[in-house]
């Protein structure tokens, strides 16, 4: 839409557009009525015509309004997008005809006009003449008159309804409790999940740091039989050995000193639902015999205690480190590895995912513009390139992260290379050309072509068990790297 701003509007005397569209003049009255450059040239009735004829057949809704936000031009697009007809517009005042959430704290027109400059894609909720509320995008640039003074503004506003329909759909399709993606390897963890949750067994969720191990411990829980017991969650690695044996356990008056009065451990506090057991990995040997007693007999005894007590929990746990290469060290016991691993959800890292990313940046963004009350349109294709390019060392709450430190610094439109942290902003490519890096390309996809070649480096260039792994037909595979460039 910015394009709009600078070519048509650059092109005709941007007054005269807005008077010609606020009336119904035939071809004479515009010759007789033509504006004079400020080079004392005339303008001819021709590219006045060609200007209003633009404005008169464009998608996008276009309204002018002068310096006290009257509407002094309304195209046909604005009239259908707002079931205001342009006779009823015409001298209303802007916020009366779009009533949109931004009127009050952020009119575009008023901060284009006020800073003397172009405010792009600003995602506001505005309401038709029906009452029905619509999602759209507003740019607006302000007007000058011959002498360069601001003389009101412009503004151009598309509908995106039927995109935040295909964006909910979307996010439907590849959301899973919480849990997005869209990735061959996620769509796997996302069918066998009801199963696993419908089990008793024991689970064991593996994968770096930050790739969403407590979402789905949570989704496991919630999903099964105990759904409506309690949900305890103890991170292993938080608390020292002696600590961590109480908490779990429980004690009894009289175990130690300050033990006054008993105490139930985790183990009690979630009887007839789920405990989580995050870092597993940092058990000591003497809490590894422990847990190995309560997940083979179901029961474990507090400190300071004589009679065992049941243990009516189902048990998952959660690994930043594969329990076997520990085992293989003599750091983990293997009996214990052996009970804990009866079934294991292994999480991949976001470097091997990066088709989700741009999913989880929609993801993110929704987020915070409920959470911190801002309207920021999305990432902007060289933040996408950007991110499609970063390593993500800390995996989906690093994007978490970063999305967050955007909205910080960003006040509207589109997040860009200047909001995200500098180490992110650098990863973006030097250059951009051709299929390398998807010039002219959507974010989603360029994120499409790198899971292509990412899948297509993993199966050493096996187009079979490439077309497997990403969920498509042979012939289509062949068909999209065809498009994107991609050999092999």
């Amino acid at each position: 839409m910015q394009s709009l701003h600078y070519g048509v509007f650059h092109y005709c005397n941007v007054a005269e557009i807005a008077k010609s569209l606020s009336r119904r003049s035939d071809n004479r009255d515009m010759a007789k009525k033509a504006p004079k450059r400020s080079n004392g040239d005339a303008v001819t009735a021709e590219p006045l015509m060609l200007c209003r004829s633009i404005m008169e057949s464009v998608a996008d809704g276009v309204l002018a309004v002068d310096a006290e936000y009257n509407i002094t031009a309304f195209n046909p697009a604005a009239a259908r997008i707002t079931g205001v007809p342009r006779e009823k517009a015409i001298g209303r005042k802007c916020f009366d005809v779009l009533r949109a959430d931004a009127c009050d704290q952020a009119c575009p027109a008023r901060d284009a006009m006020q800073s003397k400059a172009t405010v792009t894609d600003r995602r506001v909720t505005m309401l038709t003449a029906e009452g029905e509320e619509l999602v759209v995008s507003i740019s607006a640039a302000p007007l000058r008159d011959s002498a360069g003074k601001v003389v009101g503004g412009v503004e151009t506003f598309r509908d995106l309804s039927a995109m935040e329909r295909l964006r909910t759909e979307l996010a439907q399709s590849y959301t899973y409790r919480d849990i997005v993606g869209k990735s061959a390897r996620m769509r796997q963890l996302f069918r066998i999940m009801p199963a696993i949750a419908e089990s008793e067994s024991t689970v064991l969720i593996e994968g770096e740091s930050g790739t969403g191990k407590e979402l789905f411990a949570r989704a496991v829980h919630d999903l099964s039989p105990r759904q409506s017991g309690p949900y305890v969650v103890v991170n292993c690695g938080a608390l020292p050995d002696t600590l961590l044996e109480s908490e779990l356990f429980g004690y009894k008056r009289g175990a130690f000193t300050d033990a006054r009065k008993d105490k139930p451990g985790k183990f009690q506090t979630a009887k007839g639902g789920s405990v989580f057991l995050d870092e597993v990995e940092t058990l000591t040997p003497a809490v590894q015999v422990k847990l190995l007693r309560v997940i083979q007999e179901r029961e474990f005894e507090p400190l300071g205690g004589t009679k065992p007590v049941k243990a009516d929990v189902r048990i998952i746990a959660a690994s930043n480190r594969p329990l076997r290469d520990l085992v293989a060290m003599g750091k983990f016991r293997d009996d214990l590895f052996y009970r804990l691993n009866v079934v294991t959800l292994d999480l991949p890292p976001l470097r091997e995912r990066q088709d989700d990313i741009p999913l989880l940046v929609d993801y993110f963004v929704n987020h915070f513009n409920t959470a911190k009350d801002k309207s920021i349109a999305g990432a902007s294709p060289a933040v996408m390139r950007a991110l499609l390019a970063y390593d993500f060392p800390g995996n989906v709450r690093e994007l978490q992260n970063i999305i967050e430190h955007a909205f910080v610094l960003c006040e509207g439109g589109l997040i860009d290379l200047q909001h995200v942290p500098r180490l992110v902003a650098e990863s973006a490519p030097d250059s951009v050309h051709g299929a390398e890096t998807g010039a002219g390309r959507s974010p989603l996809t360029d994120a499409e072509a790198l899971a292509i070649r990412a899948a297509l480096s993993r199966s050493n260039g096996n187009r079979k068990l490439t077309a497997t792994e990403l969920g498509i037909s042979p012939s289509t595979l062949w068909r999209k790297m065809k498009r994107y460039g991609i050999d092999g």
